[in-house]
């Protein structure tokens, strides 16, 4: 069985008309799945909250209660393009939470685990909500691996289109934490450079033009991320999925198909270490539905295999 992290309490995160991380990126995604040829596979788990004391590992204080106090008032902006209403702080806490629930179901049940949640996180930073993202929920998961599950490394991989500036600001300055973003750049939000190496060389990030296709993503994944990822030796491996690097989508020009979002996962499957794969950004409804399929086309094939859950 695969796992499959999700509640409908996703949707009542409003961001208002026209913008586009919308409650129908959720119901695209849980459509095709529960469509799929692969339907009878998918368990689906209901997550739970992270508490304020588990966000307290990776954001100030003030952060939080900066959110929770916008919220609480009925909404407004946390930054030009991030607005949340009345709803949003405690979506965002069972969104970060999904991402948690993700870690149990791969290392506790060895299950392939996938969190379907929102909003997104790995552009929020320690003290800052940005880009559609409150909480970091990888950079997030990944500290619980560590603290609550007695693992010693963890490698975060990000394919997401815009480079993850949050989750590599909360991690990058911990050595047992490695983060690898393959990203459009020049792009939102304009960091990413290939010479941010983090403070022990745990940071690895490739930087695309437009343009770019899945042959320039894979040959770059075997020739930079493979031996980057290997020669830190994580336990676990948290791969904040994207989909707007898709051809269709309005938010980057690089040129991906869905079935290039199931070639890395499937890169990544070599690696023979446990997975947890949660969403982040795209925005193309019909590409992030037929992309999260692939993904499970890849992840069936290795289900009840030990090495790979």
């Amino acid at each position: 069985m695969i796992s499959v992290v999700y509640d409908d309490r996703f949707l009542d995160h409003d961001t208002g008309l026209r913008h586009p991380e919308c409650p129908e990126r959720l119901t695209a995604i849980v459509s095709a799945l529960r469509s799929s040829e692969f339907s009878n596979d998918l368990e689906w788990i209901i997550p739970r909250s992270a508490s304020e004391d588990e966000l307290l590992w990776i954001h100030t204080r003030s952060h939080i209660e900066k959110v929770r106090a916008v919220a609480e008032s009925g909404g407004g902006y946390l930054d030009a393009d991030t607005p949340i209403c009345g709803e949003s702080y405690s979506v965002a806490l069972l969104s970060a939470g999904a991402w948690l629930t993700g870690v149990d179901e791969t290392l506790n049940r060895k299950q392939n685990a996938i969190v379907i949640s929102r909003p997104p996180g790995h552009h929020a930073e320690s003290d800052r909500a940005m880009g559609f993202c409150l909480f970091s929920n990888a950079a997030l998961a990944a500290h619980y691996a560590v603290r609550q599950k007695g693992i010693s490394r963890v490698a975060v991989f990000d394919w997401d289109a815009h480079h993850g500036s949050g989750t590599q600001e909360i991690l990058e300055t911990d050595e047992r934490f490695f983060y690898c973003s393959m990203h459009q750049y020049p792009h939102y939000p304009g960091t990413g450079t290939a010479h941010e190496r983090g403070e022990f060389d745990n940071v690895l990030n490739i930087p695309f033009s437009g343009g770019s296709n899945g042959h320039d993503y894979i040959t770059s994944f075997r020739t930079n991320v493979k031996p980057f990822i290997e020669n830190a030796h994580p336990k676990l491996l948290i791969i904040s999925a994207g989909f707007d690097a898709a051809r269709q989508d309005p938010l980057s020009s690089i040129e991906l198909e869905p079935e290039d979002f199931g070639a890395l996962l499937l890169e990544c499957l070599q690696f023979e270490i446990p997975i947890v794969i949660g969403l982040e950004g795209g925005y193309h409804l019909e590409t992030l539905g037929k992309s999260m399929t692939h993904m499970i086309q890849i992840l069936h094939k290795y289900t009840g295999k030990e090495n790979h859950v």
